[in-house]
């Protein structure tokens, strides 16, 4: 893949990080124009899901959408993301990643996410070459260049390009030039891989992965748009916004969530009375 069409990774160009989102807009149409065909690493997350709607935009057919699916990836995150794309009309391809296989990636180390974007790069980069890509994007933030990310390595290594964090967007930009593509995930709450509610050096497995996923599912059908199962071994810490607790610890619902996740597999279950953290199983880690 050529390195031409769209500048590095991590550098910003300040003479747009100040420019309103549609001046960004019209800058991000610009330089995915430049680059003729592209990968897109797509999610179904706001930010992906903006990059890979303004490539088709602006390259059609050229603009290939390309998910990882895995076990750390929610069935339906994925029933979502394919959805939404098919609803403007976007070529998705989905590959089959598999970081479980990867002792590295398994033994779940704080650089986890490097392994595993590692693997789906790799996988991305096939993609590109076999389509004639000239670069691959994805979908980071100017927010996400300030927070411990070590799948941002696995990016560099692989020449994967950030357009967003390039021309400054931050989350607020993302949601209002979502919302007017009328995208369905301009307002969707964040939705990290399943790998992100075990603490660093425990195992990562199938069964786990499994057990957090059905738990979710579980709260989100009782009506918590924002829920993380956070896995302690036998004990299950349920994190959701504070001013969903009261509704977390009333009953029957409080019944119902201790009982079904025990059904899972949990000895007990803990309310966080601290409420949803995203990343706070990272609090206290200082990477090496």
């Amino acid at each position: 893949m050529s390195s031409d069409p769209l500048v590095q990774i991590g550098e910003p160009r300040p003479s747009h990080s100040e420019a309103a989102w549609p001046a960004r807009l019209d800058r991000l149409r610009a330089e995915i124009a430049r680059a003729r065909v592209v990968v897109v690493a797509y999610s179904g997350g706001v930010d992906s899901s903006l990059v890979l709607r303004v490539a088709h935009e602006v390259l059609g057919e050229n603009a290939h959408g390309v998910i990882g699916r895995s076990d750390s990836y929610a069935a339906e995150e994925l029933r979502l993301a394919v959805a939404q794309a098919e609803a403007f009309g976007a070529q998705v391809e989905i590959v089959s990643t598999g970081e479980l296989s990867d002792p590295n990636f398994r033994s779940n180390p704080i650089q986890r996410c490097y392994f595993c974007k590692t693997e789906l790069y790799r996988e991305l980069g096939e993609v590109a070459a076999r389509v004639g890509a000239t670069a691959i994007l994805d979908g980071t933030i100017a927010d996400d260049l300030a927070d411990w990310r070590p799948g941002r390595r696995a990016a560099e290594e692989h020449r994967v390009r950030s357009p967003l964090a390039e021309l400054g967007f931050r989350k607020a930009d993302v949601r209002a030039a979502a919302a007017h593509y009328g995208l369905a995930s301009h307002d969707k709450p964040a939705s990290p891989c399943l790998a992100s509610r075990i603490p660093y050096g425990t195992e990562i497995t199938r069964e786990i992965l499994s057990r957090i996923e059905r738990g979710e599912q579980l709260l989100r059908s009782l009506g918590f748009r924002i829920v993380r199962v956070r896995h302690h071994g036998d004990v299950a810490r349920v994190e959701v916004p504070l001013a969903d607790l009261p509704k977390l610890a009333s009953e029957p619902v409080k019944s119902l969530v201790e009982s079904e996740l025990i059904r899972l597999g949990y000895r007990a279950v803990v309310m966080d009375p601290r409420g949803f953290r995203s990343g706070s199983l990272n609090e206290g880690v200082v990477p090496a």
